[in-house]
């Protein structure tokens, strides 16, 4: 469950609360019984390190095999004989 920050607008007294999504938004201050509002902040969520690319969340794309790979997979040419042939 989130933790909501409140604040105060008439004593400045600043709260924590672990509230559902559902629940409703606490109104009155505990301290004073004023009003009070929710204070909005940044998430806190840092992605680092390598591998969060742009292209990771997309779909399947159909892209060209690299060259270097298409090489190595493709099929060996043929050998030559050393036998002498029956013909010959």
């Amino acid at each position: 469950m989130p933790t909501y920050e409140y604040l105060c607008n008439q004593c400045e007294h600043g709260f924590e609360v672990v509230q559902s999504f559902t629940e409703a938004a606490i109104q009155v201050c505990p301290k004073c019984n004023g009003d009070v509002r929710k204070v909005y902040n940044n998430v806190g969520v840092v992605f680092k390190g390598s591998g969060f690319y742009k292209t990771d969340s997309r779909g399947t794309q159909t892209s060209k095999p690299d060259s270097s790979a298409s090489k190595s997979e493709s099929a060996p040419a043929p050998k030559k004989d050393s036998k002498p042939t029956a013909n010959g």
